[in-house]
């Protein structure tokens, strides 16, 4: 553990390498409690506020614990910061003998196998999606990685993608001709040979549930694992906990036998033309859903009769389908394969139209052209908890935000966690000066009419004020779209809406204009770090709790009902005390920073649990007067000019 902190003290071995590094007593605090992990199985869970540098704090002891080490990250985009950015800085310094890999999912490679199927027999291809192949290909020519986050030419969702990657149903292991070149396991065996892989919380989960991501055989071998951003696991974990099906699934499977039937069982053509069956089957259960985007609860729609229909004969499709295959098994690889998947489709289905069967959500989600269904527990704090006490590594759960008012109790729970002990380290930020909170007053009610123009006139005053930038972050799709039609033409700085373009381009544009108004939903409340004059204020619409008729949000309040426990209480406030602190969480990033948190929201004063809420916010200066904080926001501008102002000077050589 000394030799932990003597890393971290003034004129160790970081402040040596690393030009600007400064100690932190936070980040010397939790590397050394790392370090002190000795025991298998032991637990460590650390809340590291914004600024104290937990990635550096874990990344040490992980360098010189020797032995397996797997970090996993929030995200693939903080997966790939971590290891193209911040790993490599510290194994210079510390470690340059350790080897270290990256390793995503299989849907991030390109499968050799799936692109020269897709060439040579294009099922269903317009002149855009051949294009699109091309591209594919041309890149397929240079690239070593296979890495599809490589092929920056092609949109994350181009329709291409999944025709050229593989799934765990229709990838054919050591039976593809493919196997000795194939890029998913070329990146599993670099991460097998690595003392250090970098994964994301999706395909840990996958690999723990599924087995599927190819680094099992890492997971027992691992003397420590490390979850950063680790209040997204829970709602993590209980999607691969789950039992799924969608109709983007079933029509894959569809065409994917079409296309064997094209190519290697020829006289098999009734095959395929009960895959057209099921295709329109399953094309038909997505119309009987309403024609936008929704969320509901699967136990209610079967309600409908339209519904109930089109379910009902989507599984007696299925069901016709697998007596079809079955006489066909051992005359291709391919359509065995496929066999094997529609088999597993067909039993979780079977489950999902069973609903009486209790600690389950059951509920479905609609996009565009699609419909998934779900059967969800919950709560993974069991299985997830199995899991974890059946490993011999040591643990470590951290986020700047895994605390209610202080308390890890909500967090822990929802996993099964048992730690032998709990951090809460501070951020060094001085957010009295830095920061202030504004609570307006006169405000409508989030629900009433008059709550978007309220909104819109306060981003007015706001930006009148401001000469940096501003995010208005919203916990409602409508709501943004409300403020933003009436904003968008009026404001005389550039306007950006998240859906625009990729949320990657969008923070760009932001950072480069140095003065834009950003409005986003929930994917820029967090994991978004935008630091200087590109964001000095943040503005929050209302408290972010979830919607009460999300489906898997009902099922565990009437489950929390049942145990005698308040829902309220014991699952709403916590959920969105953490979803607020991660908003709130954008403004000061640094010490430089100087900005306004204005949340437009009367219950975080009106109501008692509002109180909550103030407790596990950053003690930043606290206001209802919005004159008030536009003044500190202006003049916060101008003493910040001045230090910088004088930090250079007091840095120039002397005359």
């Amino acid at each position: 553990m000394s030799e932990v902190r003597a890393i971290f003290a003034p004129g160790g071995a970081l402040s040596q390498s690393l030009p600007g590094f400064q100690p932190r007593p936070a980040q010397q605090e939790m590397a050394a409690a790392i370090a002190d992990l000795k025991k298998a199985g032991a637990q460590l869970v650390v809340e590291a506020e914004t600024g104290t540098g937990k990635t550096f704090a874990y990344l040490a002891p992980a360098l010189l614990k020797g032995g397996k080490v797997i970090l996993s990250t929030g995200t693939r985009n903080l997966q790939e910061q971590l290891f193209h950015r911040d790993l490599p800085r510290l194994r210079e310094a510390l470690a340059p003998q350790s080897v270290a890999a990256l390793l995503k999912g299989r849907s991030n490679y390109l499968c050799i196998q799936r692109m020269e199927q897709s060439v040579r027999h294009p099922v269903d291809a317009d002149e855009a999606l051949l294009d699109q192949l091309q591209t594919v290909r041309d890149w397929a020519n240079r690239t070593k990685t296979g890495d599809l986050g490589e092929l920056t030419a092609l949109p994350e969702d181009a329709p291409v993608l999944p025709r050229v990657t593989s799934t765990i149903d229709n990838c054919l292991g050591r039976e593809c001709p493919h196997y000795e070149d194939c890029y998913l396991v070329q990146a599993r065996k670099d991460a097998l040979e690595a003392d250090i892989v970098v994964v994301n919380h999706h395909l840990f989960c996958a690999d723990l549930v599924l087995k599927d991501t190819g680094f099992g055989e890492l997971i027992p071998a691992a003397d420590l694992i490390v979850f950063d951003e680790a209040h997204q696991l829970p709602d993590i974990a209980s999607q691969y906990f789950s039992d799924t099906v969608s109709t983007r699934q079933v029509i894959d499977w569809c065409k994917d036998i079409q296309l064997i039937v094209k190519t290697s069982v020829r006289d098999a053509r009734s095959l395929s033309q009960m895959a057209d069956q099921v295709e329109r089957g399953a094309r038909d259960l997505r119309l009987s859903f309403a024609l936008d985007p929704e969320r509901g609860n699967w136990r209610q729609a079967l309600d409908n009769d339209g519904i109930a229909k089109a379910a009902s004969r989507l599984g007696d499709l299925l069901s016709r389908a697998h007596a079809m295959c079955k006489p066909l098994i051992g005359r291709d690889k391919e359509l065995d394969l496929g066999f094997e998947r529609l088999e597993l489709i067909r039993k979780r289905w079977e489950l999902l139209q069973n609903t009486q069967v209790t600690g389950y959500s059951y509920w479905y989600e609609s996009t565009a052209r699609h419909v998934s269904i779900h059967r969800t527990p919950l709560s993974v704090a069991e299985p997830f908890g199995r899991q974890l006490a059946a490993q011999e590594a040591k643990w470590v759960f951290t986020s700047a935000t895994l605390t209610v008012n202080g308390d890890f109790r909500y967090f822990n729970e929802r996993l099964g966690l048992a730690p032998e002990r709990t951090l809460i380290l501070d951020s060094p930020f001085n957010f009295k000066q830095q920061a202030m909170l504004c609570l307006p007053r006169y405000l409508p009610e989030p629900h009433e009419r008059g709550m978007p123009h309220a909104l819109a006139d306060i981003v007015r005053q706001v930006v009148a004020h401001n000469t940096g930038g501003t995010f208005v972050l919203f916990t409602s799709h409508r709501m943004l779209q409300l403020v933003a039609t009436i904003l968008r033409d009026e404001l005389s700085r550039p306007v950006l809406v998240q859906g625009q373009t990729a949320k990657r381009e969008l923070l760009n544009q932001f950072v480069e204009a140095g003065n834009a108004v950003l409005f986003g939903t929930s994917s820029f409340w967090e994991g978004v770090d935008v630091r200087g004059d590109a964001l000095r204020c943040v503005i929050i619409d209302k408290l972010p709790f979830s919607s009460p008729d999300e489906p898997l949000l009902q099922a565990r309040v009437e489950d929390a009902k049942l145990r005698g426990m308040d829902p309220f209480a014991t699952i709403q406030i916590p959920q969105a005390v953490i979803t607020m602190k991660q908003g709130a969480g954008r403004l000061v990033r640094d010490v430089h920073d100087h900005g306004v948190l204005i949340i437009c929201d009367n219950r975080l004063v009106t109501r008692g649990y509002g109180s909550t809420f103030l407790a596990s916010l950053p003690p930043m200066q606290r206001t209802r007067s919005l004159t008030k904080a536009l003044t500190f926001l202006a003049t916060a501008q101008e003493s910040e000019v001045k230090d910088e102002i004088a930090a250079v000077e007091s840095s120039s050589p002397s005359e």
